[in-house]
């Protein structure tokens, strides 16, 4: 079968979690998988076949962090976007690559989006292959983004340096909530049909 992540609309109690910003209940549960710890990778191409929601306040993700993440925090980390969707703007999925000199906090982030139809109905490839040299973005192995080593050091490219892949479907937020949710639309699920990564021959 097919991985899913399921998003429901459902009261999940928060009393004693971290992060709980206060609130006694989350109003929707879903998932993040990570191999955070696990595995992480310096270069190669990262695919994923997947189908993503439909419904407004989703914002399903394929992405990867620096393992140094914990140690220097976020942009300095680096961040690879391989796919994001905003189901607010169906039809589109984007790449993005954020550092700390370029990122949207800044306004400056590097990134480019593709329509795709069928991102919700349909099974897609999407993939990154990453070199020291450069970063590109494809989908279904159409090229839409790519994303150069400028060679201006680490605050431009952290990309020579491990980072682990994330996988998850997120509800509202400051990108996927922007025009808020369509709470009579779920569950709501992102299927994933496999994972490969590649890694060139030494």
């Amino acid at each position: 079968g097919v991985l899913v992540i399921e998003a429901r609309r459902e009261r999940f109690p928060l009393a004693g979690l971290a992060g709980n910003q206060g609130r006694e209940f989350a109003e929707y549960t879903s998932a993040s998988l990570t191999t955070k710890g696990k595995r992480s990778w310096t270069y190669g191409k990262i695919e994923v076949r997947a189908k993503l929601p439909e419904t407004r306040g989703t914002w399903p993700a394929i992405w990867m962090l620096g393992e140094n993440m914990d140690e220097v925090g976020w942009p300095t980390c680096g961040e690879i976007d391989i796919m994001e969707f905003v189901g607010y703007e169906p039809g589109v999925v984007h790449a993005n690559v954020h550092t700390r000199g370029f990122n949207h906090m800044k306004g400056n982030g590097r990134g480019n989006k593709t329509a795709l139809p069928e991102a919700s109905r349909k099974f897609h490839v999407y993939s990154v292959e990453w070199t020291p040299e450069l970063m590109e973005f494809f989908v279904d192995g159409k090229k839409f983004f790519e994303c150069p080593n400028d060679g201006k050091g680490v605050d431009s490219w952290p990309f020579d340096a491990p980072h682990y892949l994330i996988l998850n479907l997120a509800i509202g937020g400051a990108w996927g909530g922007l025009k808020g949710i369509d709470a009579e639309g779920f569950p709501q699920r992102m299927e994933v049909d496999y994972v490969r990564t590649f890694e060139a021959v030494k």
